[in-house]
Formats: structure tokens, C-alpha cells, sequence
């Protein structure tokens, strides 16, 4: 792999990557084995939400200084769970109601916080919009849109030169190229596109059941150079 996300923590070890000897020490084993470290993930959001647990705020606010110690870009912010936006119009309030606040923050650590969620591009934009802040974008999943129902050949070209940050190459428990996604397709239309976002690309939950991991993301890594990687 080119780079390899890393999450915050969880609940029971206090998000642990928010201690500054846990973060040296992330960095020293990332330049021991060469693999970069490529952005940062609260996986904790979807069971304690952002959108209404007043504690996230400070996990959130603490990101940022954890991503700017440890040169990251992003910050992936997930909506699903218990932290579904969809249908949900307090809640989305409440997100842009907290985004505006810690943007000033992020806009001046360099660090992009992501939206991942199973809503539209017009609901994404209008979160973007609303908060009004560079340093607010979408975290983009495929596969989550698609399954959401949105015309995902449509919003790629709408959104990804200026609004996705990252992206997350994914078909839920298969290998990619056996699910429905046209990955050449994608590939070309980010192509096309102008698409930059961060530099990297996620490879999430591509595993079969009971199929060697290793193995399965040789594979994956191979179909993404092939279908994806600008030439």
C-alpha cells in the first residue's frame, strides 16, 4: 500500500491516539516499515453521534490538533449508525451548527474535515454551503451512494475537482470488480474530472468472507492501479 488511514481510538481507550507519546509513537513505526500514514478516521462518531452527543465536539476539536502533529490532511467524519443524517433535518442543523464553530480551527491547522454519509450531493452541498468554510468537504464512498440510491456517474462530475477530499474504493464483501460498480467508468470520470483531493484513495471492506485479507487486498491494490490510477 502507498498509505495506510489510521482511526482516533474508541470509547473505552479515550480515543488513545489523542496522547502526544502515541503519536510519536505511530510515526516512528510508520517510518520503520515506509508506509505513510495517510489521513485519520473517528470510527467512534457512528455509535456516539456528532450530531447529538455533546462530548463529540471536543473528539472532533482534538482531531484536528492530532492531524496538524501528525502532518495529516484530512479528517474523515462518518454519518452512519447511530449518526445516520438521512431524513434528519435537527441533526443535519446541529452538524452545521458545530462544523461552523471548529472551522476556524481546522481552516488554521491546514486540516479538512470529511463528511462521509449516505446522503446526496445536494444535501453534502448544502451542509458545504451552509457552513462556509474550505476546510469542510465530502468524504466520498461509491459504494455507500450507490447503495443509498444516488445517481453516482452524475454527482462525480458535480462534485469532485472542488468538493471531495478523499474517497473510499469499496464493494462490501467482495473483491473489487465483483460487485455492480463500473470502476472504469469512475476512474474515468474522476479522470475527467480533474479529481486530486487529497492523493489517496481508501481501500475499504473488499474482503470476502473467510478469504485471506492479504491475498485480497494484492488483488484490490492491482484492480485500483489498473482502473483507477491516472495514467
Amino acid at each position: 500500500m502507498d498509505g495506510l488511514q489510521v482511526n482516533l481510538g474508541n470509547f473505552d481507550n479515550q480515543l488513545h491516539l489523542r496522547q502526544k507519546s502515541l503519536q510519536q509513537e505511530y510515526l516512528q513505526k510508520s517510518k520503520a516499515l515506509g508506509i505513510p500514514i495517510s489521513s485519520l478516521a473517528i470510527g467512534e462518531l457512528n455509535s456516539y453521534p456528532y450530531k447529538s452527543d455533546p462530548q463529540t465536539e471536543q473528539w472532533v476539536s482534538d482531531s484536528i490538533e492530532v492531524a496538524e502533529n501528525m502532518d495529516l490532511g484530512v479528517v474523515l467524519l462518518p454519518f452512519f449508525n447511530k449518526n445516520d443524517l438521512r431524513d434528519d433535518s435537527q441533526g443535519k442543523s446541529e452538524v452545521i451548527s458545530k462544523l461552523k464553530n471548529i472551522a476556524p480551527k481546522a481552516e488554521k491547522a491546514g486540516v479538512i474535515l470529511g463528511i462521509e454519509s449516505y446522503l446526496s450531493a445536494a444535501e453534502h452541498l448544502e451542509i458545504i454551503d451552509s457552513v462556509g468554510s474550505n476546510s469542510v468537504k465530502i468524504y466520498y464512498d461509491f459504494r455507500n451512494s450507490a447503495d443509498a440510491g444516488h445517481p453516482i456517474y452524475e454527482e462525480i462530475p458535480l462534485l469532485a475537482k472542488e468538493y471531495i477530499c478523499e474517497i473510499h474504493i469499496k464493494e462490501n464483501g467482495k473483491l473489487l470488480g465483483e460487485g455492480d460498480l463500473d470502476w472504469a467508468r469512475i476512474g474515468e470520470l474522476l479522470s475527467k474530472s480533474n479529481y486530486v483531493g487529497s492523493g489517496y484513495m481508501q481501500i475499504e471492506w473488499s474482503t470476502p468472507k473467510g478469504a485471506d485479507i492479504v491475498k485480497a487486498y494484492q488483488h484490490n491494490l492491482a484492480f485500483v492501479n489498473k482502473n483507477l490510477n491516472p495514467a
